[in-house]
């Protein structure tokens, strides 16, 4: 649904180069913002550019011709509409930290809310931001930079191109800290042809101090959302670190010291090596793109005591922790509404709709990724749980038969758990995971749920204590 527009065009201002053209679209921190924003807005969520910008929307006709197409030649329109996107590296020194800022909380409409989340990316919370009818700003964004001539299976290579150009970068932004990050597993379509600079926040900055001041009312809540994820990374310079490898379906140990499955991945795409040889690591460090740079919290609670706000933080181990709590805290909310409360959406990644969510009486369970650590979640979740009538599932498609990713058949099985039905949505089964055209037609598809309910209004943070106090231990998350 349509009701307003974004703020974004009066509030980017400034000279140089705008943010919005070298913040990623198809990273999990702008998609989540702009999910969380457009819902605040009253719209919906149609992807809005949270894939790459050729498989946009407004390239419907488009992407159902690339899931068409043979399998390589999908594979390579994947890559190039992602380098697209990705700023030359002779640029990184016109990045801005406050231009970012000002991208971010231009999203948002302006009005006074009860309270605003900082922190951590995560697909489970952009519900509860959703019903509570907050705003979030992320800590951390990513930065592509375009990189040619590094094989994906060469991860010291790519650390090794990212020290020349990330001091420009950092000279330019003292407030940054750069994560770069290396995943040949998951990314290895997307790593041909750019790097991740993922760069998380040490301050709020003058911007995000500006919008908190002109958004909260004194006594309001500012949640701070702390992944506690980290993983093993080299130290290049004081505040550059590399990451090699990320959470998804292979482990650590495969990332440093391979497996068989690794060996079996890698001569099916033909790469030269049998296992990945990392750069030694030599530190643990916030996950670069899920975890929390605990820095940031010193100016949070300042800022917070000077303006006379509550302060609350969210603490949880791993991504997807707080995927139950938010399943349970909907299927509550919706039954004290009479809602019958049997109808569970699976979401993945950046595939999430929290306006039809709540059209259609759906209780969202928010996945990482479609990987078996995702799945096994999914399945821990149904064991606690009564039953659900339906269910429904979306599928993030990256492009490679990746070490751990199970097949649509495994995640059928969880589908098939429903007691009376249940299905995908937007998903070509037998184009996963190169099912591009699930990027635009997940959107279409979820609004086919044939329920609708009214918009509630906001859920106030009185019952959000309520429900949290009943709950005590039951779930990995942390309030304090």
């Amino acid at each position: 649904m349509r009701s307003g527009r974004s703020c974004t065009e009066q509030n980017e201002g400034g000279e140089g180069l705008k943010a919005s053209k070298y913040i990623a679209s198809f990273d999990s921190a702008s998609a989540m913002l702009r999910a969380t924003a457009g819902f605040l807005r009253g719209e919906d969520f149609p992807v809005l550019g949270s894939v790459p910008r050729a498989l946009s929307p407004a390239m419907r006709p488009v992407a159902a011709a690339v899931n068409a197409l043979p399998q390589r030649v999908r594979e390579g329109v994947y890559v190039w509409s992602g380098a697209s996107e990705a700023i030359q590296p002779e640029k990184l020194g016109e990045v801005n930290a406050e231009e970012i800022s000002r991208w971010a909380t231009g999203q948002y409409p302006r009005r006074r809310y009860q309270g605003v989340a900082i922190g951590s990316s995560n697909g489970a919370l952009v519900h509860l931001y959703a019903v509570l009818g907050i705003p979030w700003l992320p800590q951390t964004f990513l930065v592509p930079v375009r990189r040619d001539g590094v094989h994906p299976d060469e991860p010291k290579e790519d650390m090794e191109w990212g020290k020349e150009y990330a001091p420009a970068l950092l000279e330019a932004n003292p407030d940054l800290v750069l994560h770069h990050m290396h995943d040949a597993n998951q990314d290895r379509l997307m790593i041909q042809r750019m790097a991740y600079f993922r760069v998380k926040r040490l301050r709020l900055g003058e911007e995000y101090k500006r919008f908190l001041a002109q958004s909260l009312e004194p006594g309001s809540t500012v949640f701070v959302i702390e992944c506690r994820s980290t993983w093993p990374t080299t130290r290049v310079s004081d505040r550059h670190v590399f990451q090699h490898g990320a959470l998804g379906g292979a482990t650590q140990e495969e990332f440093f010291h391979g497996s068989e499955r690794v060996e079996d991945y890698l001569q099916r795409y033909g790469s030269h090596r049998r296992r990945w040889h990392s750069p030694e690591p030599d530190e643990e460090s916030p996950e670069a793109e899920w975890g929390f740079e605990a820095a940031l919290l010193e100016d949070v609670e300042r800022f917070a005591r000077e303006h006379g706000y509550r302060l609350r933080r969210v603490v949880f181990e791993e991504p997807e922790d707080v995927s139950p709590l938010v399943a349970d805290l909907y299927r509550r909310w919706y039954a004290e509404r009479g809602l019958l409360a049997n109808r569970l959406l699976v979401e993945s990644f950046v595939l999430m709709e929290p306006y039809w969510a709540l059209r259609t009486g759906s209780v969202p369970f928010w996945t990482e990724f479609a990987t078996e650590p995702s799945l096994r979640s999914v399945e821990d979740y149904l064991s606690s749980i009564e039953p659900y009538d339906q269910i429904h599932a979306m599928l993030f498609s990256h492009g490679v038969e990746s070490v751990g990713l199970p097949s649509v058949e495994r995640w059928r099985t969880v589908t098939g758990r429903a007691c009376r039905r249940s299905g995908f949505i937007g998903v070509e089964e037998e184009k996963f995971p190169r099912d591009y055209a699930t990027f635009v037609r997940y959107h279409t598809e979820v609004k086919k749920i044939p329920a609708r309910y009214p918009m509630p209004g906001p859920l106030t943070l009185g019952r959000l204590d309520a429900f949290l106090q009943e709950a005590e231990d039951r779930y990995r998350v942390r309030w304090e």
